[in-house]
């Protein structure tokens, strides 16, 4: 009958090893180390991205004044939207909907609209949830009788900022291009030694700037810096509302720095964009649009 011989007894130090161990390894399967949660916070941050621009959005809306509307752009004191650089039609004008090969475009724009009225037109076009909705509004609320009446630029921000949260709510994944407003300084420079801009502009078109065009006298270059200090105000709060929001690009100026020539103007008022304006303005639009960042 064979001998079963004793169990061996563990040493207290070895014992000690194995314990350790143990607790080592369930530590191990049950909690991730530091360095292993960070790359996998690393991991889930890469599979899910933030929202990123897309320069190829197959729907546009656009909001604005009669800039948007082709105002005087193919006839006197009439709309022509078929040649606005947002959604024209015109092949001449190849507008940011035609460049970009549009599946569909809509034009809520009023001639005469000012900031405040686009928290409105934002809702007609949120209706159709485009991919892309541009802004171009400023002119009007700087184009006054005088410049006492101005629109304030808080009052302005606040429509700005209005109009962004309407799109943002009503239509979440829309991205927002927002134009600067145009010099205005700059636009006078451009008609002023011409004599049908001249006779043009005594019918009231932006009086704050243009009246008295061949006048330059110290008060009259008073009220017109005014004017261009206040389009600059309204351009700084347009990028600072728009920088808050992840889906909003604005144009950095670009059409604020466009210097329109006398070809580029309504052949009528010297004052909205002509076809050639308009294409102009088109071309501003879609290289900011299709920037890779």
């Amino acid at each position: 009958m064979p001998v079963s011989r004793p169990t061996r007894p563990i040493r207290p130090a070895l014992a000690v090893l194995l314990a350790a161990a143990a607790l080592a390894a369930c530590s191990s399967a049950s909690e991730p180390s530091a360095t292993r949660g960070e790359a996998g916070d690393d991991a889930r941050h890469e599979e899910l991205p933030g929202p990123r621009w897309n320069t190829e959005p197959a729907t546009v809306a656009a909001l604005g004044d009669s800039i948007t509307t082709g105002f005087d752009s193919c006839e006197l004191l009439a709309d022509c939207p078929e040649v606005s650089w947002a959604t024209g039609t015109e092949a001449d004008v190849d507008s940011l909907a035609a460049r970009l090969g549009a599946e569909a475009s809509w034009n809520e724009a009023v001639s005469g609209a000012m900031m405040a009225d686009l928290p409105g037109q934002a809702r007609l076009a949120a209706a159709n949830d485009p991919e892309l909705v541009t802004v171009l509004a400023g002119a009007n609320d700087a184009c006054t009788r005088t410049p006492d009446r101005m629109t304030e630029p808080e009052a302005f921000r606040a429509a700005f900022a209005e109009t962004v949260e309407v799109i943002r709510e009503e239509a979440p994944q829309a991205q927002i291009f927002v134009a600067s407003v145009p010099d205005l300084m700059q636009l006078w420079r451009t008609g002023k030694e011409e004599d049908r801009a001249r006779m043009a502009w005594q019918f009231g078109i932006c009086q704050s700037m243009l009246r008295d065009a061949a006048t330059d006298d110290a008060e009259t270059r008073e009220r017109r810096e005014a004017v261009a200090e206040r389009v600059d105000a309204y351009n700084a709060a347009l990028s600072e509302v728009c920088a808050e929001d992840v889906l909003c690009r604005y144009d950095d100026g670009a059409v604020n720095g466009y210097a329109f020539q006398v070809e580029d103007l309504s052949e009528w008022d010297w004052f909205h964009p002509s076809r050639a304006g308009q294409a102009a303005l088109a071309e501003l639009a879609h290289a900011a649009v299709v920037r890779e960042d």
